[in-house]
């Protein structure tokens, strides 16, 4: 499972939909083996030096996306996000697209949680919030 606060996960999709109307739409995140698909508003979660979403609109010229780490599995401050990733996330690295239109009604239903709770299995990315 991979946490990210409710409020940087907005961030991450507000930036993406201010990027693709700046330069001209959204990134594919198959890099172009899956045409269209992926191509709106939402975050993409990867795998590789820890797990982290970051925001897929196309950036202009030497712009970086906006990336938040999930509280698990940062590369920085915790010893043991490589064996976290693996373990939950496996041992390749990975991205897989979450729609916003998956997201924003989920946070929009419940004001009082404060964190996203992502957890992969073989066929399926399961959302759900939490409140601390």
């Amino acid at each position: 499972m991979f946490t990210f606060p409710i409020l940087a996960v907005r961030k991450v999709i507000d930036r993406g939909i201010a990027d693709a109307a700046a330069n001209g739409g959204f990134r594919n995140p198959y890099y172009g083996t899956r045409p269209g698909e992926g191509e709106k508003p939402g975050v993409w979660l990867v795998g590789d030096e820890g797990v982290y979403i970051f925001s897929n609109g196309k950036l202009a010229e030497g712009d970086r996306a906006l990336v938040v780490y999930s509280e698990q599995c940062h590369p920085v401050g915790n010893p043991d996000w490589w064996h976290y990733k693996r373990r939950h996330f496996g041992g390749d690295d990975g991205i897989e697209f979450i729609e916003a239109g998956r997201l924003i009604p989920l946070f929009d239903r419940n004001f009082r949680a404060t964190h996203l709770n992502v957890e992969l299995t073989e066929t399926e990315i399961a959302l759900s919030l939490i409140t601390r």
